[in-house]
């Protein structure tokens, strides 16, 4: 009877292991990046390369007065890395005009850097429905930080953004963004460029102001935006 029961029980988890282990290896905290060759961006993500790469949702933090989907994805070539989000909306609220202005004080995406956990020191990226950027190096010391803005920033150095607006006649209804990020702008920043195997930090946001201020982040951060002790990892295919 003994062992009757033994062969019971192991043939029970025979069949739950699977499951238990399948569970335990949908880590959230990871986005694996495929490789891609080099493509024009549109800011529509109409490109086939796009078909690549699986859509991350990111989490509303906040505002149950709003309900909008956020999703993100990620690509690779071998000079730089691609982004691509996908903003639900109905409304866009993006006045600001000029590149480098406060555009996180209106709609807009973002996307952090950190390519070497042994220095304080991450690249940020924003891009507005209106294809208005701020790129900027932030130094960031236990919470003190400000951005530097890139010198000689043209021509290879130089982000390529585009943005689109979805409507269903004259209603929004979505807006995308997209952008590549040359590595050689990241220079000096340590673990650039990228190869099979490499690890960064990262992050990945969104916010909009219909009806308030609601912020969508792929990894949930204690305080601000720039707590970066709490980024998640990318990991480059």
């Amino acid at each position: 009877m003994k062992c009757k029961n033994i062969r019971i029980i192991f043939y029970c988890l025979c069949l739950i292991s699977p499951v238990f282990l399948f569970a335990q290896s949908a880590d959230t905290t990871v986005i694996t990046v495929k490789r891609t060759n080099n493509f024009t961006v549109t800011g529509d993500g109409s490109n086939a390369n796009w078909n690549k790469a699986d859509w991350i949702n990111l989490v509303k933090r906040d505002n149950p007065n709003i309900s909008y989907q956020t999703k993100i994805k990620l690509l690779y070539s071998d000079s730089g890395i691609y982004c691509l989000y996908n903003c639900e909306d109905k409304k866009i609220t993006s006045t600001l005009k000029e590149d480098f202005s406060n555009l996180w004080t209106e709609d807009v995406v973002e996307a952090f850097f950190w390519t070497d956990e042994s220095a304080p020191l991450y690249f940020e990226y924003e891009l507005s429905p209106m294809n208005y950027e701020l790129a900027i190096l932030v130094p960031n010391f236990h919470g003190d930080f400000l951005g530097w803005r890139p010198w000689n920033y043209e021509g290879s150095r130089k982000t390529k953004h585009a943005a689109h607006i979805n409507k269903n006649g004259d209603a929004v209804s979505s807006w995308t963004a997209e952008v590549f990020i040359p590595y050689k702008l990241l220079k000096p920043l340590q673990n650039v460029p990228p190869k099979t195997g490499t690890k960064w930090r990262a992050n990945f946001y969104r916010i909009d102001y219909d009806n308030g201020n609601t912020e969508w982040s792929w990894q949930l951060t204690r305080t601000t935006f720039h707590d970066y002790e709490r980024f998640g990892t990318i990991v480059f295919e």
